[in-house]
């Protein structure tokens, strides 16, 4: 069972590693940008939907 681990361990570490030289610092201030107005307009949305779903009891 011990081989499953370490052989997931050596997949999971090999691919990070051979990602990293590819990201760039301008691409994870991009998808840091992108990730927080998703996550404000998902916000916004669900608190429009509920104030009209009161309107509308």
């Amino acid at each position: 069972m011990e081989t499953n681990e370490t052989l997931r361990a050596g997949t999971a570490s090999g691919t990070f590693l051979s990602i990293l030289p590819n990201i760039f610092s301008e691409d994870i201030a991009k998808t840091i940008i992108l990730a927080v107005v998703g996550a404000t307009v998902s916000f916004m949305v669900s608190l429009l939907l509920k104030w009209l779903t009161k309107i509308k009891k």
